[in-house]
């Protein structure tokens, strides 16, 4: 069954030039629903960059190497409860709106990071420590499902038809900007406090202070336009039950299926050079925590930059190469890449540059692609479902299995995994249509 409802396929027919210009209303929308990413995205970093210390003070601290696998192993917990917040926000975000659910997840997030800073350590309530800590991720991880589904169908919707890969660009550009702030924090604090007291008290700052900035951001997605391609489907009875006719379920789930693998060497490659690889650096090689957030900060930068410019080529030159250049040589690099990490600033810098910037040219257009095959409909709930489903599985369980098989001196079989994943993006984009340039529309009517 074709996916697309008309006769002639994407690749065979002109892009479709937008209807819809860029009005200042939608870019002030834009602008608020980027910067509430921006903080979200922060906050969530922000556990993977102060893992090491979390470690110690969470956990039973007699034995690092467990504590790094526990918190690392909370991290992977909370990334199992984003398809599920995925879906329960998706489900109402295809039903009250976009903007109801932006907001709400925004408050979610930043009470999972208020309890995360005020919360007792081990040696004060013992287990009760990690059962907190868990509690907190597992409600950050609820939310995070429904504001990463959320948000992709927001700014996918209100983007012009042939700038779509610009602006949804901005998504991952929320991405790597919270996490640079959590790193750019994590190396100010350890610089200016010093180890024992970023110990005593000072990993806990990066999430009190998430919970306070998370006050802009409610106060600027107040005031955020609906999406017009929800609105009016929305409104419209006939034309919800004509795209549940071109939709049945087995065409459902073999998009939701395919997403999902396309979502595996993507994610996987992330999360290992953007969440793990610089407490690896710390902890297995000996590198000095402060100069490991710097250069991950440096190297993230990279990735910053190249992001819009990857998602204006892909309005140019069409979704599917990006992406497929991308799992060929990130298959080809992580052998040679994992194996530069050492103690010095470049052993870390150029590998992760490298690293994440391949990652900026399949992710640049990550959230384009993903809104690209679904219905107005059941977009949120689709994207939320298939992209929390695949970071869940692929990103979120990285770090801890890259650090189990780093324990047991079997770090290669990591790198192995890296690219059978990379395999099943590419074997995903190659089944896909070429998406450049479609209105969204179109995937809602009959075929």
């Amino acid at each position: 069954m074709s996916d697309f409802p008309s006769s002639t396929t994407v690749q065979d027919r002109p892009p479709v030039l937008s209807a819809r210009p860029a009005s200042r209303s939608k870019v002030r929308s834009l602008v608020a629903s980027t910067v509430g990413n921006v903080l979200e995205w922060y906050e969530w970093s922000a556990y993977a960059v102060f893992a090491p210390f979390i470690a110690q003070v969470m956990f039973e601290p007699s034995n690092t190497a467990s504590g790094i696998l526990a918190t690392l192993g909370v991290f992977a917990v909370s990334f199992l409860f984003r398809p599920l917040g995925g879906v329960v926000f998706g489900w109402i975000a295809d039903r009250k709106g976009r903007k109801f659910v932006l907001v709400t997840t925004m408050l979610m997030m930043a009470a999972g990071s208020l309890i995360i800073g005020v919360m007792p350590t081990h040696d004060s309530v013992g287990v009760w420590a990690a059962v907190i800590l868990l509690v907190a991720r597992v409600i950050q991880g609820f939310a995070h499902g429904g504001e990463s589904a959320t948000s992709t169908t927001y700014i996918a919707e209100i983007a012009p038809n042939n700038r779509r890969g610009l602006w949804s660009s901005v998504i991952h550009v929320a991405i790597v900007g919270g996490s640079i702030l959590a790193y750019l924090l994590g190396a100010v604090i350890t610089d200016v406090l010093g180890k024992e007291d970023v110990m005593a008290w000072g990993w806990r700052i990066p999430f009190l202070l998430g919970a306070v900035l998370a006050v802009v951001a409610l106060l600027l997605r107040r005031h955020m336009d609906e999406s017009d391609v929800f609105e009016e489907g929305a409104a419209s009875p006939a034309q919800v039950q004509a795209e549940a006719k071109a939709w049945p379920r087995t065409r459902i789930i073999k998009t939701a299926t395919r997403m999902v693998l396309f979502t595996a060497g993507i994610t996987a490659v992330h999360y290992t050079w953007s969440s793990y690889i610089s407490t690896y650096a710390i902890t297995s090689r000996g590198m000095d925590p402060s100069l490991a957030y710097w250069m991950s900060l440096s190297a993230q930068g990279v990735a910053l930059i190249s992001l819009p410019l990857f998602g204006m080529l892909s309005d140019r030159i069409g979704r599917k190469r990006q992406v497929l250049f991308f799992a060929v040589t990130s298959s080809v690099l992580v052998f040679p890449l994992s194996a530069m990490v050492s103690d010095t600033w470049w052993s870390l810098f150029i590998p992760q540059a490298i690293a994440l910037t391949l990652w900026a040219l399949a992710s640049s257009i990550f959230a384009a692609m993903q809104a690209e095959n679904f219905p107005t409909s059941m977009r949120t709930r689709g994207i939320g479902f298939a992209y929390s489903l695949g970071v869940a599985l692929f990103g979120g369980t990285a770090p801890y299995l890259n650090q189990l098989f780093v324990g047991w001196g079997l770090g290669w079989i990591f790198s192995v995994y890296i690219v059978v994943l990379c395999m099943c993006t590419l074997v995903a984009t190659l089944t896909m249509k070429e998406t450049r340039g479609i209105d969204l529309r179109e995937l809602d009517k009959a075929e």
